[in-house]
C-alpha cells in the first residue's frame, strides 16, 4: 500500500508570472467531499496538498482566460490583484502553474522509493475496482468485522495448538509441488492484500491510481497506490484503508490454520504442513506490515490517525537535529514541535531499515551467494548504495549543524573524532566468519559442497562444520562434522543441498567439494552447512562477504 501527501520542492528561480496564468495539465483542484472536509490540490498521480478555500478558488480561476485583476474581481473582497499575485507566486514555486519551458509530468511505470524499494506499475485500477463498490457496501458492517476477527483468532489458536508440527514444517524442506503451491497462494494472498486497500478506498469514494509489483528490500511484493485517500474527510477512513491489507492477511492465515487442523484430524500430514506454512507466513507478514518504522501499513495507519503528513520524514529530521545538537551544539527548530516523541520515533525509523536489510540478506544471502558472480554483483551494488545513503546522512547532519550556527572548530573536532571512532570499530571489532554452502552424503561420507564464489581459501583442516536442515523459514540443527581435507574436488551436487526442496536429487549443478569427518551421519542426506573460519575484523568481514567474491 502507498499513501502519500507530498509537497514538491520550490524551484530556485521563479519565472515571471504569465499575464493569464493556467494550471499545469496534471493539476486538479478537488472540492471537499462533504462539509468540514479540506480542499485538496492534486498534482500528478500521487501528490496531494491541502489548501484553504480561498486558495482553492484562486487556483480554479487560473484557467488561462483570467488575469490577476479578473481573478481578484471574481473572488471579491478582501482579495486584491497584489494578493492574487502572491498566491500565484506560491503556486508557481510549487510547480502548480503551467510552464512552457518545462515538460509536462507524465506518469511513469518505474519508480524508485528510498531507501531500497523499486516499483513497477502494471495497471491503473480505478475503474475496475469501482465495480466492487456494491460488494463492499454489503461487507462494510460490524457483523463481518467480528466474523473476520473470530476467524483470525481461531486460526491463531489452531497454530498454537499444533506448535510442534508448525515448528517442524518451518524448519524442514518441502516438496517442489508444495513449494510452488505455497508461492502461488502466498502471492495471490498478497494481491488480495493490495486489492483490499483499493476496494476500501473505492468504497469511500476514492480512486486508487496504480497497482503493480515491486522489490521491497530485495523481496518481491505487490503494491497499490491509494494516495487519493487524502481527499477523504475523516482520518478513520484512511486508517481503515491502511489496515485493510493486514486484516485480509489475518483472515487468510486464520482460514489456513483452521483448515490445517482439519487436515491433521484426517491424518493428511503433508497438507497440514503446507497449510501451517501458509498460516504462519500470513500472520508473520501481517505483524511485519504493522510495524510503523517503515512505509508500510502500520506507518500509514499511524500517520492517518494522527493526521500528520510526512510523519516519518519529519520525525527523522527531528532525530537528526537532536543528534546534531548533542554532537555540535547550536539552535535547532523542531519539524514536529507538538509531537514530543517524534525524535525517538525518528531514530527508530532511521535504524529499522538496517534491520530489514539484514533480514533480507539472511533470507536471500545464500541464494545470492550461490548465484556466483551475479549474486556478488547484486549484493555489492546494494551495499554500495547503502554506504552512499550513510554518507548522504552524514552530509545532512553536518548541514543541520552549520545552519544551526554550530562553531566550525567543534564541527571539525567532532567529525574527526567520529571518523577515528568509526575506524577503531572497523578495525577493532571482530565477528565470527563462516563459509556457507551445503552438504551431501556420498559413498558413506559427508562432503561440503559450494559454488565458485565461496571463500574456500578460508577453510582450514579440522575446522568445525555445522550441519542444518534447509527449511523454508527456519533451520534445524542436524549435527557437526570437521574438515578432513582442504583439497577441493570438482563434482555435481544436488540442487537440494542449496535450496529447501526435497525430492529433486536428480537435479544437479556443478560444485566444488571438500571431504568431512563425522562420528555419526545425519538422518538427512542433504542440507545446509557452514564452516567456522575464525574471526575477522568488521572491515575484513565486510570485504570478504561483499567485495572479495569479485576476485575469486
Amino acid at each position: 500500500m502507498k499513501l502519500t501527501l507530498n509537497r514538491p520542492e520550490a524551484v530556485k528561480t521563479p519565472l515571471p508570472l504569465p499575464e493569464r496564468p493556467r494550471l499545469a495539465p496534471d493539476v486538479k483542484v478537488h472540492a471537499p467531499v462533504e462539509d468540514g472536509a479540506p480542499w485538496i490540490v492534486q498534482f500528478g498521480a500521487q501528490r496531494y496538498l491541502r489548501v484553504g478555500a480561498g486558495m482553492a478558488r484562486l487556483l480554479s480561476l487560473a484557467d488561462g482566460a483570467h488575469t490577476a485583476h479578473d481573478i481578484a474581481g471574481e473572488l471579491g473582497r478582501p482579495w486584491t490583484p497584489e494578493l492574487v499575485n502572491q498566491g500565484l507566486l506560491r503556486a508557481q514555486k510549487t510547480e502548480l502553474l503551467q510552464d512552457t519551458e518545462r515538460k509536462t509530468r507524465k506518469p511513469r511505470r518505474w519508480a524508485f522509493v528510498p531507501p531500497l524499494t523499486v516499483q513497477f506499475t502494471v495497471v491503473r485500477p480505478e475503474h475496475v475496482l469501482g465495480r466492487f463498490r456494491p460488494l463492499m457496501a454489503r461487507l462494510a458492517n460490524r457483523g463481518w468485522a467480528v466474523a473476520l476477527a473470530v476467524v483470525a483468532a481461531a486460526g491463531l489458536l489452531c497454530v498454537l495448538a499444533q506448535g510442534s508440527a508448525a515448528k517442524s514444517a518451518l524448519e524442514s524442506p518441502i516438496s517442489i509441488e508444495a513449494l510452488l503451491a505455497l508461492m502461488v497462494v502466498t502471492y495471490l494472498g498478497t494481491v488480495l492484500h493490495e486489492l483490499a486497500h483499493g476496494m476500501v478506498l473505492s468504497h469511500y469514494g476514492g480512486a486508487p491510481s496504480r497497482m503493480g509489483v515491486m522489490l521491497f528490500y530485495l523481496t518481491p511484493a505487490f503494491f497499490c497506490d491509494v494516495s487519493d485517500g487524502w481527499r477523504l474527510p475523516r482520518s478513520t477512513q484512511r486508517v481503515r484503508i491502511a489496515l485493510a491489507g493486514i486484516t485480509t492477511q489475518a483472515a487468510i492465515g486464520g482460514v489456513a490454520a483452521i483448515a490445517s487442523a482439519v487436515a491433521a484430524a484426517e491424518g493428511n500430514d503433508g497438507l497440514r504442513d503446507l497449510l501451517l506454512l501458509l498460516a504462519v507466513t500470513n500472520y508473520a507478514s501481517g505483524v511485519f506490515n504493522a510495524v510503523p518504522f517503515v512505509k508500510l501499513d502500520g506507518y500509514l495507519a499511524l500517520m492517518s490517525h494522527l493526521d500528520i503528513s510526512h510523519l516519518r520524514d519529519r520525525s527523522m529530521t527531528d532525530a537528526r537535529r537532536l543528534f546534531a545538537k548533542v554532537l555540535f551544539g547550536g539552535r535547532y527548530e523542531r519539524a514536529l514541535p507538538d509531537v514530543g516523541w517524534a525524535p525517538l520515533f525518528g531514530f527508530a525509523c532511521i535504524l529499522f531499515p538496517l534491520y530489514v536489510v539484514s533480514m533480507a540478506f539472511t533470507v536471500w544471502g545464500q541464494v545470492l551467494e550461490d548465484m556466483g558472480m551475479v549474486g556478488a554483483a547484486i549484493v555489492s551494488v546494494v551495499v554500495g548504495y547503502l554506504l552512499l545513503r550513510l554518507y548522504g546522512g552524514a552530509l545532512k547532519l553536518g548541514a543541520e549543524a552549520r545552519t544551526a550556527g554550530a562553531s566550525r572548530l567543534r564541527r571539525i573536532t567532532v567529525s574527526t573524532a567520529a571518523l577515528g571512532a568509526l575506524a577503531a570499530v572497523m578495525l577493532g571489532v571482530t565477528l565470527p566468519y563462516t563459509v556457507s554452502g551445503g552438504f551431501v552424503e556420498q559413498h558413506g561420507r559427508l562432503v561440503f559442497v559450494s559454488t565458485g564464489a565461496t571463500d574456500q581459501a578460508a577453510i582450514e583442516r579440522g575446522a568445525t562444520v555445522r550441519l542444518e536442515s534447509g527449511g523454508v523459514l527456519l533451520h534445524r540443527r542436524l549435527g557437526e562434522a570437521t574438515v578432513a581435507s582442504v583439497e577441493p574436488v570438482d563434482l555435481s551436487a544436488p540442487l537440494a543441498a542449496f535450496v529447501p526442496v526435497k525430492g529433486i536429487d536428480s537435479v544437479r549443478i556443478p560444485a566444488s567439494g571438500i571431504v568431512l569427518d563425522s562420528d555419526r551421519l545425519p538422518a538427512d542426506t542433504t542440507g545446509l552447512a557452514s564452516v567456522e573460519a575464525g574471526r575477522r575484523t568488521l572491515a575484513g568481514w565486510l570485504y570478504q562477504k561483499y567485495l572479495a567474491p569479485f576476485w575469486r
